[in-house]
């Protein structure tokens, strides 16, 4: 088996030969050919004939033409990442000028685990070549991973169907998104698309919702009224979130399935509809049948034809695309005049390891908070302006974390009874996620010495 960096190339700018040798050692190791440069002028000579992955300059030894060098190496390399090296202590803006194409920072000591990460995940990160199914689909859902590509494999044949669909999958996923595909994509693409949420109409309101109701039906019924079955008429009717029906409307909604016709509340006249039926669901709804919760025969009824769409976690490759579509959208819709900033690698290596319990809805709303609080001068989305907008803790193996002993103001809550080991534990695992891993910068926070921060943790 290849070793992960195998083919990444990497130079290095930096006064310090231990730290040279440190980075060295742990690259090479893993299969990364790593050159060592005394200046800008001997690291140009390396990267003009491009093929060179990644540059770590130290931000003192590229000076004042900084911004300049970096474009150039960019220019010899465009899919290359260049990170500044900086000595412990030193800061930075986002502001500052040298961000215009970097991908992140890195300060003394580094960590040499986090920055093979992003090397293996830029270095493997390419678009995929684009199929019939991408390009027809891309208008409404934005993907190049193999998990969407098998899992709407079958969409054109779908759509083209009149078969009642059941889509299932975790919510923010984009069932009603691949609902709406579909009927564009379908016959019925000049008709209305209808949709209602099961479970968000009380159920006192849901079956006039449905099918209509005349006038003097009950209380507050003061004329007729046509049902989403009517109105959806010669389109298609998304029967969103199914699995929270009430039981007893499930009867009825069997019995229009099966008869194509709709009865108004409080009316006896059949109405006849025509409506291709896609019905959506985040709950296992085979699981409900087996509880007693779901009727068997409509559950079968509906699920004739299915796609299950994956949770965003299981199809990384599609995050990066998915923040870029989201950025430019955010941004656009704030008025940003193009070329709008782009994401680091950093960054899309950040968002490529968190969880997105939310999925592609979590995804987008990260990504329009980000724009909204972008500096005006950010030439590139760096990982500082994204953490501060995660809805959780961050460590350096980025992930999200929920850390009992952390307030909801940002300080850290010590429950009574906690022992003084414990309570040193809790303030270095606080300090740790909020420097987002830096040891340096937790060991300042706890004013204590960075030896003696790594004791206690490696302890």
């Amino acid at each position: 088996m290849d070793a992960p960096l195998s083919g990444v190339r990497v130079i290095i700018i930096d006064p310090d030969p231990g730290f040279i040798s440190q980075v060295r050692d742990d690259l090479e190791g893993l299969g990364a050919e790593v050159l060592e440069a005394r200046d800008t002028s001997e690291a140009e000579r390396y990267y003009s004939g491009g093929g060179t992955s990644a540059l770590l300059a130290n931000v003192n030894l590229i000076g004042v033409d900084a911004e300049s060098f970096i474009l150039n190496y960019k220019g010899a390399n465009p899919e290359g990442m260049f990170f500044l090296v900086l000595e412990p202590g030193v800061s930075v803006t986002s502001d500052d000028p040298s961000a215009l194409s970097v991908e992140d920072y890195l300060q003394k000591p580094i960590d040499t685990g986090r920055l093979a990460h992003m090397l293996e995940s830029g270095s493997s990160r390419a678009l995929a070549l684009p199929d019939p199914i991408v390009n027809q689909a891309r208008p409404y859902f934005q993907f190049r991973s193999q998990a969407m590509r098998m899992a709407l494999a079958q969409l054109p044949k779908i759509a083209g169907s009149d078969q009642t669909v059941l889509i299932s999958g975790e919510t923010g996923t984009g069932k009603e998104i691949i609902s709406r595909a579909i009927h564009v994509l379908s016959p019925r693409a000049s008709g209305p698309f209808v949709a209602i949420n099961c479970g968000a109409i009380p159920e006192t309101l849901i079956e006039s919702e449905l099918f209509g109701h005349v006038k003097g039906a009950f209380t507050g019924a003061h004329k007729d009224r046509k049902g989403k079955f009517e109105l959806a008429r010669r389109g298609t009717l998304l029967l969103d979130e199914i699995g929270d029906m009430p039981i007893q409307l499930q009867v009825r909604l069997l019995r229009v399935l099966e008869e194509g016709q709709v009865f108004r509340v409080g009316s006896e006249e059949p109405i006849p509809v025509d409506v291709r039926i896609i019905a959506s669901s985040l709950q296992d709804l085979y699981k409900s049948v087996n509880e007693g919760l779901f009727r068997e025969d409509l559950y079968y009824r509906l699920n004739i034809l299915n796609i299950h769409l994956p949770p965003l976690r299981q199809r990384v490759e599609d995050i990066s695309l998915l923040a870029v579509h989201f950025m430019d959208r955010a941004l656009a819709e704030l008025g940003s005049l193009e070329p709008h900033p782009k994401l680091s690698t950093a960054t899309t290596g950040l968002l490529e390891g968190l969880p997105w319990r939310g999925n592609v809805r979590e995804l987008r709303n990260v990504i329009t908070r980000v724009a909204t609080f972008l500096p005006h001068s950010a030439r590139q989305v760096l990982p500082m302006h994204v953490i501060p907008h995660l809805e959780g803790r961050y460590d350096s193996n980025m992930h999200m974390k929920e850390t009992e002993g952390t307030a909801s103001n940002g300080g850290i809550y010590i429950p009574g009874g906690t022992t003084l080991d414990e309570a040193k534990d809790m303030l270095i695992q606080n300090a740790l996620e909020r420097s987002g891993g830096n040891r340096t910068h937790a060991a300042r926070m706890l004013d204590i010495g960075i030896r003696t921060l790594r004791r206690k943790v490696n302890k």
